[in-house]
């Protein structure tokens, strides 16, 4: 059975023509797969969207090159839903062969917007599903049937009894699939037909992963009651004054060995809470005490050996998905903080267990960022994959109304288990907020003027090179997004580098109520770090300490009185990491514990590499020409042989991968 990716690739052969201009309205080119394999093959590919911006890079990158004699292969992309190349600017016409796909092409009897809904990465199963079914031409409902039992392994006449539907939705919530909206309706109208469901909010927890989890949270402490015969908080089984948020049956049948298998994931990855143990009576089943609060030590070992496991077990390879190792990057950032939260002990074997994974998580992102990382900015902007994707997805928040507004809080430097630490904090001060948690990836090198000038601008780094190396035009290049985008001048706003005057300067900023994009820069937690020296727990303390203080808290709750959706995101993380000297000059690019070095001749660079163990000559990916980045290998930084410091720069999935995530109030 042939590969659809074969299908497109085929046409990918080198030196048939210097420019290969390509209609994909279903952005097909964009999978990851086809990424890969076009770069494999010596291609590089540029979107079409931006004119100024594609006409810039062309120029530079390409143009410049051909009119030297050298030879390229460009593959210029055009996404637009006509697919019509016509579109396009004159000379590349002239100067380039035409292709095109279509998903139409390559599933003929399915309907194409049940298809074109699919995320890019669904599409192997459905090809394959095809191929060894035969299904023949199916309408709409029919074709979402197909794709429901073929892609996401639902079948809807064997959801008979509550055990089945929790099957299905906490094997699709704990993996974070990512289901169309029309097959959750579909889903859900199967579903109501079956009468068993009428009491269930489906409607939320169907799509919602938050509000399934809340669902299960609500019904947890329900479920322990009648394992133990005591009430818990004093709530007695059968008082009715419970409220529940989230409609649907008080009974779940939690120990139900479908059921069970992923309840144990989703406490030892916090993903649901243990409940306080106050009864007198003694578990009936001992599972049951993974959510259960007894002993605050003896339940941390238990779920830091537990996470072990489940981490080591589930580290992603080089072929994963980018969604998997998004994912991961929560799990990793659980164990991180259960491993400092009592105290870090590298004598104790749970240490030394966590440090062995941690090693093979270090090896497995490194190979997959060689094999992956290059295409992810080229993925589509809905939902964000990288830093620079953000401002397009607030753009859609804003655009849908004239009443929308946005705040981006960007916490600089605030690493994924740091925001573990803060969202603790936050949450125990304000209960009623609702996080839907993602992330993103930053742009490599790991540096706040490349990483958070892209998050700005939403613009690649290759299109700021003047800049690069300062953060003094993230206020000009976020009003530029949003002018780009239909916003009047005096409708965007930024402030960055607050503290104690936080409040008063966004107070200040929002006196104006035709505001409705602003972005903070809070720089506390890179300042922690800069100052670092007791290390990855010595950054967990501090964190905890600040958010104590409640500026976050009392952040938040302004820009919800005034009515605006909330997100917090980071420019990179950090990691503790051991100095080994500096291999050169360069361009300093950190103040203090550096995990990259600029230069702006590769023949530096690489005497520099050749002088530094397993240091990295990162590729130029999406970066201007004459911006040469080494980075530090491992745990190392270019600092004072033997030092310890909290720094960024590299590519460590500590330093990649940062929070994007959603602050909402209930009930607005």
């Amino acid at each position: 059975m042939a590969d659809w990716r074969s299908r497109i690739l085929k046409h990918f052969t080198p030196q048939v023509s210097r420019l290969t201009l390509v209609a994909d309205p279903d952005d097909l080119l964009v999978e990851e797969g086809i990424l890969q394999g076009i770069r494999e093959r010596g291609f590089e590919l540029i979107p079409f969207e931006d004119p100024v911006a594609f006409r810039y890079a062309y120029e530079s990158r390409f143009r410049s090159h051909w009119d030297n004699g050298e030879d390229t292969d460009l593959v210029v992309v055009l996404r637009s839903a006509s697919g019509d190349l016509e579109s396009l600017p004159y000379d590349l016409l002239q100067a380039g062969r035409r292709l095109s796909f279509s998903l139409g092409e390559i599933f003929p009897n399915l309907s194409y917007p049940v298809v074109a809904s699919l995320d890019r990465s669904d599409l192997d199963a459905l090809y394959q599903a095809q191929s060894q079914r035969s299904p023949g031409a199916l309408g709409e409902n029919a074709t979402k049937d197909f794709v429901l039992r073929h892609v996401f392994e639902v079948a809807p006449e064997l959801i008979r009894q509550p055990s089945d539907l929790l099957r299905v939705l906490l094997r699709r919530h704990y993996r974070g699939q990512r289901v169309p909206t029309m097959l959750d309706n579909r889903l859900i109208q199967l579903l109501r037909d079956n009468h068993v469901f009428d009491s269930w909010d489906l409607e939320r927890i169907v799509p919602d992963r938050h509000a399934f989890l809340l669902f299960l949270q609500e019904r947890w402490p329900m479920f322990v009651v009648k394992m133990t015969g005591g009430a818990p908080g004093g709530v007695a089984e059968g008082d009715e004054s419970l409220g529940l948020e989230v409609r649907g049956p008080r009974d779940l049948p939690f120990d139900h060995d479908d059921v069970r298998v992923y309840i144990d994931n989703l406490f030892l990855e916090g993903l649901l809470t243990p409940v306080e143990d106050v009864s007198s009576g003694s578990l009936a089943s001992e599972w049951v005490s993974v959510g259960v609060r007894r002993d605050l030590e003896a339940d941390r070992q238990r779920r830091l050996e537990g996470l072990i496991g489940a981490v080591d077990a589930g580290i992603p390879g080089p072929e994963a998905r980018h969604q998997e190792w998004l994912a991961f990057g929560y799990r990793w950032a659980e164990l991180m903080v259960l491993l400092y939260e009592g105290g870090y002990d590298p004598g104790l074997a749970a240490t030394k267990r966590a440090l062995a994974v941690r090693e093979r998580v270090d090896a497995s992102f490194m190979a997959w960022v060689y094999r992956r990382y290059a295409g992810l900015h080229n993925q589509p902007a809905l939902p964000p994959v990288m830093v620079h994707h953000i401002p397009r997805a607030l753009a859609r928040e804003v655009l849908q109304s004239d009443q929308s507004k946005v705040a981006l809080l960007l916490l600089d430097g605030l690493a994924l288990d740091q925001w573990i630490v803060l969202r603790k904090a936050l949450l125990g001060q304000r209960p009623e907020l609702r996080l839907i948690e993602g992330s993103v990836f930053a742009w490599v090198p790991t540096m706040t003027s490349v990483s958070r000038q892209a998050a700005f601008s939403g613009k690649a780094p290759i299109y700021f090179p003047a800049s690069i190396l300062t953060t003094g035009r993230d206020d000009a290049q976020w009003s530029q997004f949003w002018r780009d985008h239909g916003l009047a001048p005096h409708e965007a706003s930024y402030t960055c580098g607050l503290d104690d005057t936080c409040l008063d300067c966004v107070a200040a900023l929002l006196s104006d109520a035709r505001v409705r994009a602003l972005a903070v820069v809070l720089d506390k937690c890179d300042r922690i770090m800069h100052g670092m020296t007791l290390g990855t727990g010595g950054m967990h303390s501090q964190i905890s300490q600040w958010a104590s203080q409640g500026l976050l808290r009392d952040l938040v709750d302004l820009l919800h009185d005034h009515g605006f959706s909330v997100f917090l995101t980071s420019d990179h993380g950090n990691l503790e990491a051991t100095g080994i000297g500096r291999p050169g000059e360069g361009v300093l690019a950190e103040s203090r514990g550096q995990r990259v070095m600029i230069y702006n001749d590769a023949a530096l660079r690489s005497a520099a590499a050749g002088r530094c163990a397993g240091a990295v000559e990162w590729p130029s990916i999406g970066l201007p020409d004459g911006f040469l980045a080494l980075l530090a290998p491992g745990r190392q930084a270019f600092a004072i042989k033997g030092e310890v410091s909290v720094t960024h720069g590299g590519v460590s999935l500590e330093e990649v991968i940062v929070p994007f995530v959603r602050i909402e109030r209930r009930g607005l």
